[in-house]
């Protein structure tokens, strides 16, 4: 039997936020070369984990010191002499995100990519984990367990499987056959009852579509903070933060459930079903693929939908949602910038390092993935008479691809044309592969219609109809965001503060010789009317600066979608093949 790679991880000084971890590799070549990864599969930025490592040094079996060389940002070298080599090391962990690592006096968290070294050479053999934690903490972890090690059949599953240690009491209920755990850090859940009840009807309506699981069990981490929202996907678990406060109303309980859903769909849809240009990840450098929307922009499509079809969410519910996932798309200039196929391609340098002109140059192939992903559903429905939908599309990558061998660039669009028994390289070509706005005609066929509307406020998500009440007369505009209290954080493309010459980190003072902060500012510009002139007084720079701008109207980017007032027998039985309820009970 192969010899395996052996870490030992232990937080001796959790207060040090430093993470003490030993590698022992088996006997291989003269030069071993031990490397950590610059990223982590879910999350596809370089995110440089190793500038954290510090205190590396080496030793042979016998504990004589071997010099160890620095060679690259991510390369340590030791010349082994065909010996087995241990590498100590301890790596700093304060960086609480879903993708990173933590520790201190509260538990301990470590992704392994942030922590584990390997070699080319090991990749493929088993790596064991044993956790020396402090007294009273356990680890939690999807891995199996032989002893005291856990047990990855190769890097790729540990990397793939993130830790949580701690003095954690888990939730736990079986879905589907299988067990599943919830461990929660940072604070307790306010309905513990209730959120096991939730996800395992969740996690069972997602196993149906597929025809059960594929993994032996499951665990879900959740991380309670005070601000940040986010999840990350492994092949038997998840890492979801999410905002305490959002659990204490209905709102934030569907946002919990719709983001635990989605790193759920991920078992399937790019944990096992993914681009065969990340087959194998190589974990030096960026791993390129243009399906990114269909992978991630798809399973925001599902997440929704799977809440509807647990029984958790009314189909009203659920088409506020969509009209405000569609708004947000409208709100995007972006979206007549870059296409999907180049927002997932260019992912690793655009997505995730946002800035105050990501808005007017990029779009999230999360955000019109999941629109397109909902227009495919409907388009391929309308094509097969309600027989086929995207769910057949999905079984059949499952089916053919489910193996990790990978789907090719153009796997996805060929399912599509397969399952909906026509040519859909022209819906392609308009959706993913031009910056042409989206055609929204197929949503007559399940009896909607698609409304537009200026919002009524900065906080306005769309998604309804108009709330206010009176007469409606147009708006005055200034197109831009702000930060803090009165800190330009964005100037829309072609909007009036942008002509006028407002710009990001302008710090608000007055309008109209009046001291104004951000939401007043932009909520006395929308009692003006539009071609009136207000006069900005910033700091720009320290220098204090008037800005006159002439207001514009405020564009109808707010969407919702409303039933149709006189449906076919047609519209009505494909409503409900969609959403599977009645369209008289879905008022």
């Amino acid at each position: 039997m192969p010899e395996a790679v052996h870490y030992r991880v232990s937080m001796p000084r959790p207060h040090s936020h430093l993470f003490e971890v030993e590698a022992t590799f088996p006997a291989g070549p003269d030069t071993l070369d031990a490397l950590l990864p610059v990223w982590t599969p879910g999350s596809y930025l370089v995110r440089e984990f190793s500038r954290q490592v510090q205190d590396m040094s080496a030793s042979a079996p016998a504990g004589e010191p071997l010099p160890v060389q620095r060679v690259d940002k991510r390369t340590w070298r030791v010349r082994a002499q065909g010996r087995a080599v241990t590498l100590r090391y301890r790596v700093y962990a304060n960086e609480l995100t879903v993708r990173t690592s933590h520790l201190d006096g509260s538990h301990g968290y470590f992704n392994g990519a942030t922590l584990f070294l390997y070699t080319e050479a090991t990749r493929g053999l088993e790596h064991h984990v044993t956790v020396q934690a402090p007294e009273g903490w356990k680890t939690f972890v999807a891995l199996e367990q032989r002893g005291e090690a856990f047990i990855a059949n190769d890097y790729d599953e540990l990397v793939d499987s993130p830790f949580e240690v701690g003095p954690h009491t888990p939730l736990s209920f079986t879905a589907a056959g299988v067990p599943h755990e919830v461990v929660v850090w940072g604070d307790t859940v306010p309905d513990a009852v209730r959120l096991c009840y939730d996800l395992r009807r969740i996690c069972e309506a997602q196993a149906g579509m597929f025809g059960g699981l594929p993994m032996r069990r499951y665990l879900f981490l959740l991380y309670l903070t005070d601000k940040g929202r986010g999840g990350l996907e492994h092949k038997a678990s998840t890492a979801l933060l999410f905002p305490r406060a959002g659990l204490q109303n209905s709102r934030g309980w569907e946002d919990l459930l719709t983001l635990a859903a989605h790193e759920y769909f991920h078992l399937w849809n790019i944990k096992r079903v993914k681009p065969r240009a990340l087959v194998p990840f190589d974990y030096g450098q960026e791993n390129y693929t243009s399906l990114l929307w269909a992978f991630e922009g798809a399973t925001s499509y599902y997440d929704n939908l799977f809440v509807l079809r647990a029984g958790l969410m009314g189909a009203s519910r659920y088409l506020t949602r969509l009209g405000e996932t569609l708004s947000h798309l409208h709100a995007t200039p972006g979206r007549k910038t870059q296409t999907l196929a180049e927002a997932s391609l260019v992912s690793w340098v655009k997505h995730y390092r946002p800035d105050e002109h990501s808005p007017n140059s990029a779009i999230s192939y999360y955000l019109k993935g999941e629109v397109v992903a909902a227009l495919l559903d409907l388009e391929i429905r309308r094509a097969t008479s309600d027989a086929k939908s995207l769910d057949d599309v999905m079984r059949l990558l499952w089916h053919r691809h489910g193996d990790e061998s990978g789907v090719p660039e153009d796997g996805v669009e060929a399912a599509a044309s397969e399952v909906a028994g026509k040519d859909l390289n022209a819906f392609f070509d308009r959706a993913v592969r031009t910056t042409e706005e989206l055609d929204y005609s197929v949503f007559s066929h399940v009896g909607l219609e698609v409304h537009f509307r200026p919002r009524e406020s900065s906080s306005d998500k769309g998604g309804i109809p108009v709330r206010s009440k009176g007469e409606s007369r147009p708006k005055g505009w200034l197109g831009i965001t702000t930060k803090g209290s009165a800190t330009v954080a964005v100037v829309l493309d072609g909007s009036p503060a942008q002509e006028a010459g407002l710009y990001v980190e302008d710090e608000l003072v007055a309008l109209d010789g009046w001291r104004v902060d951000g939401a007043g500012l932009l909520s006395r510009c929308e009692d003006k009317a539009p071609g009136d002139t207000v006069h900005l007084t910033v700091f720009r720079r320290d220098r204090l600066v008037e800005v006159p701008v002439t207001l514009g109207q405020k564009p109808a980017d707010a969407v919702w979608l409303a039933r149709v007032d006189r449906p076919t027998d047609a519209q009505k039985a494909a409503w409900h093949a969609w959403l599977g309820t009645p369209w008289e009970e879905s008022g």
